[in-house]
């Protein structure tokens, strides 16, 4: 059975909204787009390379779907590691009303909570989720994700949508690694340890 990744760049204070460029999501009035383009090295790109290895699938919310196939199809390069996954292999789209599709091998889940454990049944080794801040929050909520994968990198915005922000679920995660890039940027890997413990280092 896979299990289900998920991936995303963040800012320090949590922002994961439109890293790759100035139009890509301005929903909000989000004034940054492109943030993460003068913090990319080849250190995040051996990062993302090792990380599109392990997929045999994608699940991805409808915001970052349409960001991906309006630029990944266009990568032709079939030796291109990033783009030959994503243009070849299976593309799961959350959303409940997107019925046509233009990017190969991309269908719909229409109740993601209930078709998680069956998509992961279908496949071996990663369903991976990259980005998506919605469904993240929804997959979250139902502690689905076995895996994240977080790149934070070197900025503060101070707006724009948060992967970890007001109503999420209190949740212990347990790291198994991380590392820095040349660029500043913290690659860290953590898996779900559940729920959340507290105590104390009061005296009395």
């Amino acid at each position: 059975m896979a299990e289900l990744t998920l991936t995303t760049f963040l800012t320090l204070d949590g922002v994961m909204q439109a890293p790759g460029a100035p139009g890509e999501d301005r929903s909000g009035n989000f004034p940054y787009g492109g943030w993460l383009f003068p913090h990319a090295d080849e250190d995040m790109g051996q990062t993302m390379v090792e990380i599109f290895s392990k997929a045999d699938a994608f699940l991805l919310g409808r915001t970052t779907y349409d960001i991906f196939s309006g630029h990944w199809p266009r990568v032709t390069d079939a030796d291109d590691p990033i783009a030959s996954k994503l243009n070849s292999l299976p593309k799961f789209v959350a959303s409940r009303t997107l019925t046509t599709f233009n990017w190969s091998a991309s269908s719909p889940v229409r109740d993601v909570v209930k078709q998680v454990g069956e998509l992961k049944k279908r496949f071996s080794r990663e369903v991976q989720v990259h980005g998506s801040c919605g469904l993240a929050q929804t997959l979250m909520a139902h502690d689905l994700i076995d895996e994240y994968r977080l790149l934070t990198f070197p900025v503060v915005l101070g707006t724009g949508k948060r992967l970890f922000g007001a109503g999420s679920v209190p949740a212990t995660l347990k790291l198994l690694r991380s590392h820095a890039t040349s660029k500043g940027a913290i690659v860290s890997v953590y898996r779900r340890a559940g729920e959340l413990k507290t105590g104390s280092f009061a005296l009395d």
